[in-house]
């Protein structure tokens, strides 16, 4: 169990303050978070694969074809877009 100075001392590292009920509360609630994690560290890890429970998916790759769609596909995207010049569509300047 943590003391009540080592409570204080993280509470100013925290920059917190804290009233005396408050320390003993602290108290008992961080000594249980440490103790949480002293269990941890006792579990052997190094017997489990590193995927258990995740699933494995390899790449999937897709041929990268162009499909033309024709003129009428064309003036459709011509058609529906706002600003037009000679056939082209107009879009903002980047730079």
């Amino acid at each position: 169990m943590l003391t009540e100075e080592e409570v204080k001392h993280i509470a100013l590292l925290a920059r917190i303050g804290l009233s005396d009920t408050e320390v003993a509360a602290y108290q008992k609630d961080l000594s249980s978070v440490l103790d949480f994690f002293r269990e941890l560290e006792e579990l052997s890890v190094t017997e489990s694969d590193a995927n258990d429970g995740i699933p494995v998916k390899e790449n999937d790759f897709r041929e990268d074809v162009a499909e033309d769609f024709g003129n009428d596909g064309r003036e459709r995207i011509v058609r529906g877009f706002p600003v037009k010049k000679d056939g082209f569509i107009r879009v903002k300047s980047v730079f």
